[in-house]
């Protein structure tokens, strides 16, 4: 792989032209695994460069290797870093999402959280959320199942997009958002707003946002000590290596019997880790040493 093939954009920058050995597109791309998690293997290297052209182009950089050096020592390199972030980004999420996961949560989960301990809030966090469709969700579903009145309950939603966490913060969807919403629910918690549906100002102040990167102990940690982590359809495009720091991060953070729920093609199975997979309700679950409320 000695260069990379590509169409002239408008601005007259040709990926096509960088021209660098695969050394140099690996240095970046191992890079990026390390501080974000996501891997692009040999085959699917063409979109990391894709990805990342315009905003070497925007810096006047022509190389991979100079994109390298820029986030590796340059002294705005956590600036490159939020741009990077922001155009990795993968915004393909909607409300209610594997509905079984919420059931879990809210027929089981619940009620044995509130048996075992009745002051002490329940605290959940939506790891990876993109733009909010995932902790809303959760939301909806103790809302409807009636337990933000009777236990305390924390929602974090967090992503490591600065930009997909501002729109969580708008609350304000298009209607591919909400193409998987039962009628019901979308008559009770949204109202239409120009072209988009606003959610219910009241329960959108129930979620707590941040920007997190899940690579970081720094920003990851304090929010993964926690019951309960929704990290769903990110882990798919990590490495193995990127997998085992977070789930070892998860598991050292969570309290005894904490609940993992990760999306439908992802699995802890073939890893080595301190969680195991329960059947919890129709959903399929990962606890952290398994005890009361590993069920």
């Amino acid at each position: 792989m000695q260069g990379w093939k590509g169409r002239r954009g408008a601005d007259g920058f040709v990926p096509g032209a960088l021209g660098l050995a695969s050394s140099a597109f690996s240095l970046l791309r191992d890079l990026v695994a390390q501080r974000t998690g996501v891997y692009y293997s040999d085959s699917k290297g063409d979109l990391l460069v894709e990805r990342v052209s315009e905003l070497m182009a925007a810096r006047g950089l022509s190389s991979l290797l100079d994109y390298y050096y820029l986030l590796k020592y340059d002294p705005d390199a956590e600036t490159a870093w939020t741009e990077l972030r922001d155009r990795l980004a993968v915004p393909e999420t909607y409300f209610w999402r594997q509905p079984e996961q919420f059931e879990a949560l809210v027929d089981v989960l619940m009620p044995r959280y509130l048996a075992e301990r009745r002051r002490t809030p329940v605290r959940i966090w939506s790891a990876a959320c993109c733009s909010g469709e995932e902790p809303l969700s959760i939301a909806m579903a103790l809302s409807e199942g009636g337990w933000l009145d009777r236990v305390p309950v924390e929602i974090v939603g967090s992503d490591a997009s600065p930009a997909l966490v501002e729109r969580a913060r708008r609350g304000v969807y298009g209607d591919r958002s909400l193409r998987n919403l039962p009628p019901a629910l979308r008559e009770r918690y949204f109202e239409r707003e120009g072209a988009g549906w606003r959610f219910d100002p009241r329960l959108h102040a129930r979620v707590r946002w941040r920007t997190a990167n899940l690579m970081d102990p720094g920003e990851a940690g304090p929010l993964a000590e926690v019951d309960v982590i929704y990290c769903r359809n990110v882990l798919i495009y990590f490495s193995d290596d990127g997998i085992r720091h977070v789930a070892r991060l998860f598991a050292e953070r969570m309290p005894a019997s904490g609940h993992l729920f990760l999306g439908a093609s992802e699995s802890l199975m073939r890893l080595s880790t301190d969680f195991v997979m329960r059947e919890i309700g129709s959903a399929f679950v990962y606890v952290k040493n398994a005890g009361p409320l590993g069920g």
